[in-house]
């Protein structure tokens, strides 16, 4: 398997604004933000997609929730609010195959995220 970005930059070959880091997971700054806080937590275990997520990753995965409420925290958004996304697959959103959360903040949040892109009802 070819290694992703993200295993580049968790094995310290690509440089990443690190918030946190421990046994299981490493989070850092999106290069790319789509919010005045937009930080990217992904577990140091590759697993592809949210599809390939087994039992045994529950621990891996519950994880990086609990990360990311330390995160909002830490940002000063958790009390304003803020959104936890994962994307899957490319029509899910998904360029980077090696499950991550996306923690969105510090600005009010639409829903649904992409209503300029439903279709029309007649």
């Amino acid at each position: 398997m070819t290694a992703s970005i993200f295993d580049k930059i968790i094995a310290g070959e690509i440089p990443a604004d690190i918030v946190h880091d421990d046994d299981i997971s490493l989070a850092f700054r999106d290069i790319n933000p789509q919010a005045p806080v937009h930080v990217l937590i992904i577990p140091k275990k590759r697993i592809a997609t949210m599809n390939d997520i087994q039992v045994t990753d529950r621990e891996v995965v519950g994880h990086l929730y609990i990360v990311a409420a330390k995160l909002a925290q830490q940002f000063g958004i958790a009390d304003s609010g803020y959104r936890v996304v994962m994307n899957c697959n490319a029509d899910g959103g998904q360029s980077v195959y090696h499950i991550h959360l996306h923690l969105l903040g510090g600005m009010t949040m639409g829903w649904p995220p992409f209503a300029n892109h439903l279709p029309k009802v007649n």
